[in-house]
């Protein structure tokens, strides 16, 4: 979209791309704690869309919406480093539930379910959803660890969300982790199956997956929490 004079319309532009800029926040929303507000993310990644208009050049050869797409990418994950979002007690909460599903695992010779889960770490159903709720999906790109080592002192951020390579479907090239990862998912139960499926392949958002199975959005935010939970407990063998 340009101007008589042949320049950008900056207004047309950002009004097309609003919807990009919603989207992306709302799928990054799943990997974030309960109180990180997705209104917050869409305002700093409409700043990076404006950046990506000022920036961009038709002559370097990439889309504009590839460009867009990695600036107001980019926006958001400066403001989330910037607010330290990711406490010391979530990251705890997160290797507890962990440690929990290996046990019963362990015991039982089976994926427990939530009701297990919960009577294992010592808390009512409801606690345990609520936690799910507070450490949201985070632990997915835990994965990395596999390789890398864990070292909390690290920027949690830095380490596994802001690098484009953390994300689990690009790191995992080696064909014997990915053949792991392929029969952990199978494992899951059926509905957590559904989720990931819908989420990673699909690319819908935790508002659209709860749409389609009927549930509120804070229920599939636990499930795929608890998914993904069960996953990592898994491949920590790997």
């Amino acid at each position: 979209m340009y101007t008589a004079k042949g320049h950008l319309d900056r207004n047309a532009m950002i009004k097309q791309y609003q919807p990009l800029v919603r989207r992306l926040a709302h799928h990054m929303m799943a990997k974030l704690p309960a109180n990180v507000q997705v209104d917050d993310l869409i305002q700093v990644g409409l700043l990076g869309l404006s950046d990506a208009l000022t920036r961009y050049e038709a002559a370097q050869g990439v889309q504009f919406e590839t460009f867009a797409t990695q600036r107001i990418r980019g926006a958001m994950l400066d403001e989330l480093r910037g607010n330290d979002w990711m406490s010391r007690g979530s990251r705890k909460s997160q290797k507890e539930i962990e440690q929990a599903m290996r046990r019963l695992e362990h015991t039982l010779g089976r994926a427990p379910i939530e009701s297990e889960i919960a009577a294992e770490l010592q808390m009512t159903l409801s606690d345990y959803q609520t936690l799910l709720g507070k450490v949201r999906g985070t632990q997915l790109v835990y994965i990395e660890d596999m390789a890398h080592g864990q070292d909390d002192e690290n920027s949690f951020l830095d380490r596994h969300v802001a690098d484009e390579d953390a994300d689990p479907l690009s790191m995992l090239r080696d064909q014997r982790i990915r053949q792991a990862l392929v029969q952990a998912i199978k494992n899951l139960p059926e509905r957590e199956q559904f989720i990931m499926s819908m989420y990673y392949e699909q690319d819908m958002n935790l508002k659209e997956i709860a749409a389609v199975l009927e549930v509120t959005e804070s229920r599939v935010c636990q499930l795929h929490s608890q998914s993904i939970a069960r996953l990592r407990a898994k491949m920590r063998t790997h």
